[in-house]
């Protein structure tokens, strides 16, 4: 983690009491904003918190969902921490959602995704990642949409689950959501970012050295 990091939990001070979202505020147990390595490289976003995240507060953590994304990172040297620790130690790693609170019953709504939009507008900002990792087609979409040239409705996070998309200023490397995930395809990504990313200097290649979609 940056040795100028005081803590990984909420970084940038983001309202934690955020109402926003009517229609959440009395459904969520916390407001779960980003978590991790403010010097990362690698930004992983997903489309909502799961229950384990909306109970901990931390992103990807206490339900089988985010013990998959943990082991991924540990795999990766992302993480020194166990798959089920609630406050995971990341390095170069930071971990995010399109929306911040959890309705048990059913999705984000367009509404709320584009409420929410400022938050992960200044998570991506403030972090300026090499790699981002979307996590399910709406986190797919939702980056595609503002940071590609691509048509976004034509992106499926399963057809693209370990392969790379050029953004602007970026690189994308979509995962299949977590839930649906085989473990087959868990260890498709690992080889994929282990041996198409991390194996050469993506830095190169991102849009801040001309490179775009």
């Amino acid at each position: 983690m940056d040795p100028a990091q005081d803590h990984p939990d909420n970084p940038f001070g983001m309202d934690p009491d955020c109402r926003n979202c009517p229609d959440l505020c009395d459904e969520r147990t916390n407001v779960v904003h980003g978590y991790g390595d403010v010097g990362a490289d690698f930004l992983f976003v997903g489309g909502r918190p799961g229950p384990g995240a909306d109970r901990t507060g931390v992103p990807f953590t206490g339900d089988p969902a985010g013990e998959r994304l943990q082991r991924i990172l540990g795999e990766l040297g992302f993480a020194a921490s166990p798959p089920d620790a609630d406050r995971p130690e990341l390095d170069d790693a930071y971990l995010t959602y399109l929306t911040r609170c959890r309705h048990p019953d059913r999705g984000p709504t367009d509404e709320e995704v584009s409420t929410c939009d400022p938050y992960l507008t200044a998570d991506l900002r403030m972090i300026n990642p090499e790699i981002i990792v979307p996590i399910g087609t709406r986190a797919l979409r939702g980056i595609a949409v503002e940071h590609t040239t691509r048509d976004a409705e034509s992106l499926d996070a399963a057809e693209s689950h370990a392969t790379t998309i050029r953004g602007r200023g970026f690189e994308l490397v979509p995962m299949r959501t977590l839930d649906d995930q085989t473990d087959a395809e868990t260890e498709a990504f690992i080889e994929h970012v282990g041996e198409s990313v991390l194996s050469r200097d993506y830095r190169q290649t991102k849009g801040r050295s001309g490179a775009h979609d």
